[in-house]
């Protein structure tokens, strides 16, 4: 008998602190985490796939402006957006990704139309456009990924000549608008520390049949260079999936890309024997602290096993299982 289904988010990791966020913006936060994993688990409950629920958990974070992903995406460098998406599915490897996207409203989507459709695993720019909309995807304007919040980060990253992830940029300014310093251990190197927040969501579940599977959507990092890809659209990167366990990341993205932290999680667990919670625990708070990695990671393995590890001071996250009641954090 196969354990009950279950569905794990995130809203990405970094310095997300409780003297930057008042009780309004917390609110809403656990609001948007629940509807997100409510919708999925009600998904999954009527018998859905663990692809069907990843496919939608993202596509609802990405509607939302909450996140670093679709709508809210933060700016680069050139005042654009770049957005980047990637699905997995673990019952047969099949994957799907996008990069360097501009106008496809909600990149997962596109991402599962090359699982689903396509004999290759990535397309980028121009292409992933022009695949997508031969698929019949909503296109949109640039100007939907916008919103005020993320253009005052710009403004801000801007000003002071650096890149910035997202929740840090958030968390700078509500500090500053609030009258309140930053703590003595917070940025101090820089007034803006790119390494302190990382804006990406994901989503990884078991379904009613076993099978597993995981998605991973951003956009990623507030004034980046233009043509910069993280580890988000990566698989074995910031994605991945198999009949062992799925796995979504959120943190420094070159730094989870040279551990290929997602794939990690899988190999520590098949290769040598150690539960979920170990295997994943030593990626996060062991290897990749070792090259400076900073963030964190959901997972779910076969028999129904949550972890979500952070080293960060908040990581954006919740789990739903079927016949229990939904859980969302965002504290350490």
């Amino acid at each position: 008998m196969n354990p009950s289904p279950v569905i794990a988010i995130h809203g990405g990791a970094g310095t997300i602190l409780r003297a930057a966020m008042n009780s309004e913006a917390e609110q809403a936060h656990h609001s948007a985490l629940h509807d997100v994993l409510n919708a999925a688990k009600r998904l999954l409950a009527a018998g859905g796939s663990a692809l069907d629920a990843v496919s939608e958990a993202v596509r609802r974070l990405e509607d939302c402006p909450l996140f670093n992903a679709g709508h809210g995406a933060v700016f680069a460098a050139d005042g654009t957006h770049e957005l980047d998406a990637s699905i997995m599915d673990g019952s047969t490897l099949a994957a799907g990704a996008v990069c360097c996207v501009k106008r496809i409203r909600n990149p997962v989507l596109a991402a599962r139309r090359v699982l689903d459709c396509s004999e290759h695993v990535m397309f980028a720019g121009a292409g992933a456009e022009a695949f997508a909309a031969a698929q019949g995807l909503a296109l949109v304007e640039p100007s939907y990924f916008y919103t005020e919040a993320r253009y005052r980060q710009w403004m801000q990253a801007r000003e002071q000549s650096t890149r910035m992830l997202d929740h840090d940029a958030a968390t700078l300014s509500a500090l500053h608008a609030t009258g309140n310093a930053p703590p003595a251990n917070h940025l101090s190197q820089e007034p803006i520390d790119p390494n302190r927040k990382f804006g990406t969501v994901g989503a990884v579940a078991l379904d009613a049949q076993g099978r597993l599977a995981a998605a991973t959507s951003t956009g990623g990092i507030t004034n980046k260079q233009i043509g910069r890809v993280g580890d988000t659209p990566l698989v074995g990167a910031g994605c991945y999936a198999n009949a062992v366990c799925a796995v979504s990341t959120t943190g420094s993205g070159e730094m989870f890309m040279r551990m290929v932290a997602a794939y990690d999680v899988a190999a520590q667990i098949e290769y040598r024997g150690v539960s979920l919670e170990e295997a994943a625990a030593d990626v996060v708070m062991n290897k990749l602290p070792r090259i400076d990695g900073r963030g964190g990671l959901i997972a779910v393995d076969v028999h129904g096993n949550v972890a979500l590890p952070f080293n960060t001071e908040g990581m954006y996250r919740g789990f739903a299982r079927i016949g229990e009641a939904t859980v969302t954090a965002i504290y350490r």
